[in-house]
């Protein structure tokens, strides 16, 4: 049983789109509301189910509510934290709906179904590390890539313009703006 409605779904794809651009804090309070006020009316859709299903389709709102939440969290604030947080909240949000689902099986089954829930539970919460770590990782090479960089074109401007010392005149002039110009020296 889906319990989100589509309103909710375009929700989450205007939070998802966000990210790329910065959002104000107004912006950022409209959200909350528009999350709080979408999360209510999923979960007064529950209130006319009974039993097992009633608790799914509470579980399924609390979830969406979760994910929102951590995206909405990650759009304003974007960071490798965050998007490990909206992928730890997704993982959460499945993990508690199907142990709901899980309710409806006896015995046998629904201990299977109960270890098969922790086992995606588990691998979602590691793939969400993962990832967290191999965008920090990227960070970390991508600065020391830059720096680098910057090493090797103060080295090679150096070794340049030591060159240049050689010559005279003109042709040292030459030289030595040939050589900031090609490494990027102002």
């Amino acid at each position: 049983m889906k319990t989100n409605p589509p309103i909710f779904a375009a929700l989450l794809a205007c939070i998802a789109c966000s990210t790329a651009l910065s959002m104000t804090k107004n912006e950022h309070a409209a959200q909350k509301d528009i999350i709080a006020g979408e999360y209510k009316v999923s979960r007064d859709k529950c209130n006319s189910l009974k039993a097992n299903a009633k608790e799914i389709c509470v579980s399924e709102a609390k979830g969406v509510l979760s994910v929102a939440k951590a995206e909405l969290k990650s759009a304003y604030e974007p960071s490798a934290r965050h998007t490990e947080k909206v992928a730890m909240a997704k993982g959460d949000a499945a993990y508690d709906t199907a142990k709901e689902k899980c309710d409806d099986s006896q015995g046998n089954a629904k201990s299977i179904c109960r270890a098969d829930a922790k086992a995606m539970h588990v691998k979602a919460q590691d793939e969400a590390r993962v990832t967290r770590v191999n965008a920090e990782a990227d960070k970390v090479r991508t600065g020391a890539r830059s720096m680098a960089d910057k090493d090797e074109n103060k080295a090679s401007l150096k070794a340049a313009l030591a060159r240049c010392d050689s010559m005279m005149g003109a042709a040292k002039d030459t030289c030595m703006t040939d050589a900031k110009f090609k490494h990027n020296v102002k």
